[in-house]
């Protein structure tokens, strides 16, 4: 394996000392970038995931253009449910669109769990392209949602405020429920194992949705799926998990074997730090809608999070994605403030 030129996000990630932390930034391939919103014109959503060129372009931008220490690659994470033969469409004004919702014992009998090169193969092939392009200058990292994040998809059918339907299939057919868990999470390890073996660095795992549940739901319907994905990926790479909303169950968390641990912006490095018990590298948590600041303030308000969170075990980032009408100097005023801290 050739010597990665900045190889400091993977420092941060094993928890060793560091000059500085460093800084990526959630869905940082994406919206806010007009490089992006000029591919978005000509190619539909799941086109561009599926389309290896397109895919590692994406990826590259926010590499070349802004200059953060890690590339994450152009995806989805609705790209399971569909290579599982539950069928995903991207609407304009809706997003993630389901046509058909698993409700019963019955549909998720339906649902597949694939060969993930046969499926998934395409992405495969734009992380070799990426990698290419990266020419190592910074890690990539591969990714993919929380079996219950997916499950809250497939059985709503869309994005929602509260989840009911899905919250409903649980607590009325929890039987239906684990099985189709229970695929996700089969699928979504020999899938972040495929793109391991193919070259990503490091992966995270987004649990969207984990927050909707209470802490004892959470127990039984995400995190112990989520532990499985860890148990068979932790020996092969690092994994970062971030649950939004999933403060509660942090101390848990940092028993698990992750690498790192997100934090959204509504719990405080302190109470992140006490709750992890210190040891473990963390990454977070600044408001996304706090890009919107002006770059002075920005670059003022990073300073005050990486020396709440202290410059070692810590990776500088967002608490949830970037909002696509953040002005690319703010965005770039925020990788800035990280590459230029000192303690």
């Amino acid at each position: 394996m050739t010597q990665l030129k900045n190889d400091l996000f993977l420092r941060a990630l094993k928890g060793e000392t560091v000059e500085r932390p460093p800084v990526w930034m959630m869905r940082q391939a994406g919206r806010y970038l007009p490089e992006f919103r000029a591919l978005k014109a000509k190619y539909d959503f799941f086109t561009r995931c599926r389309t290896p060129e397109l895919a590692a372009e994406i990826t590259v931008q926010p590499i070349d253009i802004i200059g953060p220490d890690a590339a994450i690659l152009f995806s989805d994470i609705l790209v399971i449910p569909q290579a599982m033969n539950i069928e995903v469409e991207m609407k304009d004004g809706i997003g993630p669109w389901l046509p058909n919702p698993i409700r019963s014992l019955a549909d998720v009998e339906q649902v597949i769990v694939p060969d993930v090169y046969e499926e998934l193969g395409y992405v495969m092939d734009a992380i070799k392209l990426t990698k290419e392009r990266l020419d190592n200058r910074v890690p990539l990292i591969g990714f993919a949602g929380s079996p219950w994040t997916i499950l809250c998809y497939a059985v709503q059918g869309q994005g929602s405020k509260n989840f009911d339907k899905a919250k409903e299939l649980c607590f009325t057919q929890p039987e239906a429920a684990h099985q189709l868990l229970q695929k996700i999470t089969d699928t979504t390890i020999a899938y972040l194992k495929a793109k391991v073996a193919t070259g990503v660095n490091a992966v995270q795992v987004f649990d969207s949705w984990g927050g909707m549940l209470s802490p004892v739901d959470y127990q039984e319907f995400s995190w112990k799926y989520i532990q499985q994905i860890v148990d068979a990926l932790k020996a092969e790479t690092e994994v970062i998990v971030f649950g939004k909303g999933c403060w509660f169950a942090l101390q848990e968390m940092a028993q698990s074997g992750a690498a790192a641990l997100g934090v959204d912006w509504t719990c405080s490095a302190r109470n992140a730090r006490y709750l992890t018990g210190g040891n473990i590298t963390l990454q977070g948590n600044f408001d996304p809608s706090r890009l919107l600041s002006p770059p002075a303030e920005i670059k003022k308000m990073v300073k005050q999070m990486v020396d709440a969170f202290g410059k070692d075990r810590y990776i500088a980032n967002l608490g949830h994605g970037i909002l696509p009408n953040i002005p690319v100097e703010n965005a770039q005023a925020f990788v800035d403030a990280v590459k230029e801290y000192q303690a």
